[in-house]
């Protein structure tokens, strides 16, 4: 497989890109909401911290993820799609980098406004980016929260329709961004 895209398929930084922060991100929501849910205790401290440290780690990937696209172009979208589903295609993945940006940026505000040091995964420490100040820091939970759930929202689009072009539409858009799984009438191009 190549490592850039083609016209084809993505290439493997995409997709290793594509994959670890769909998993991050997963993760992230299930460690949110756990955490939340909790009283105060060592647990609800422990999953936050892995909960920050994976923030930081998406926002370093997608900022990466936001470079690679910029120089590598994303493969054509199938022929015979109406306008509106080429347009949706598009606001549903600028949607994604955007909120996959301003949600870790939201959180690092948070623990900042907090004056909570930030270590990620206690390799290192993140500076922080605001003063101590509790309106901020409420303020930025709130749209924390809200960005949270209008991630959940994009994602079930998101992969509602890579289910429909797969199974419905039977062309290759999901199979494109799959490691190792060849395209349909491909030429032997894996």
């Amino acid at each position: 497989m190549q490592i850039r895209n083609t016209r084809q398929r993505w290439g493997a930084a995409a997709q290793l890109l594509h994959w670890s922060i769909a998993a991050a991100v997963l993760v992230m929501l299930g460690l949110g909401w756990w955490a939340e849910s909790l009283g105060y205790s060592k647990l609800k401290v422990d999953l936050f911290w892995v909960h920050k440290s994976l923030g930081m780690l998406v926002l370093a990937a997608m900022t990466l993820r936001l470079l690679w696209r910029l120089t590598n172009p994303a493969p054509a979208l199938p022929g015979g799609l109406k306008a509106w589903e080429r347009g949706a295609a598009h606001v549903t993945h600028y949607g994604l980098y955007v909120l996959l940006l301003a949600m870790p940026l939201s959180g690092w505000v948070i623990n900042s406004a907090a004056n909570f040091p930030l270590s990620v995964f206690g390799w290192f420490e993140v500076p922080a980016i605001v003063g101590p100040d509790d309106d901020l820091k409420s303020l930025a939970s709130d749209v924390h929260g809200v960005l949270a759930w209008t991630i959940v929202g994009v994602l079930v689009l998101h992969v509602a329709a890579a289910l429909k072009h797969h199974f419905v539409l039977r062309d290759d858009v999901l199979r494109r961004m799959l490691p190792g799984v060849r395209l349909r009438g491909s030429d032997g191009e894996i």
